[in-house]
């Protein structure tokens, strides 16, 4: 992720956590302390809507924390550069690495079938 990146999540984390204030406050959902027609609360939104947005403000907000906080942590940092082995990638070497196991039992697998054969 680039730095400009990371700024502007920032800046929108702080944004959401202004929005989210406001949202999960009760006393800015529909129909706090009165009594609503339905027709009213169909004009207003209804109270169950407001605290699904505010849990979806907030879920949202908490994925923004947990990604900038992996950020921090340096766990999306860039891959290092391979030391002298070839340029040769970790997955590239979990990849042969795979290859190789799936190849061994292959043929463990057709050695059992050539034993049941004979």
């Amino acid at each position: 992720m680039r730095d400009d990146q990371y700024i502007k999540l920032k800046a929108l984390s702080e944004k959401l956590t202004d929005v989210a204030l406001i949202e999960a406050d009760p006393a800015n959902w529909s129909g706090e302390g009165a009594d609503l027609s339905k027709a009213e609360r169909g004009v207003r939104g209804d109270r169950y809507w407001c605290k699904k947005n505010a849990a979806a403000t907030l879920t949202m907000l908490m994925k923004i924390h947990s990604l900038t906080g992996m950020i921090e942590r340096g766990l999306l940092l860039p891959p290092a550069e391979p030391a002298g082995d070839g340029g040769e990638s970790d997955l590239d070497k979990e990849v042969r690495a795979a290859e190789r196991e799936a190849t061994s039992l292959l043929k463990q697998i057709q050695k059992r079938q050539r034993d049941r054969t004979n």
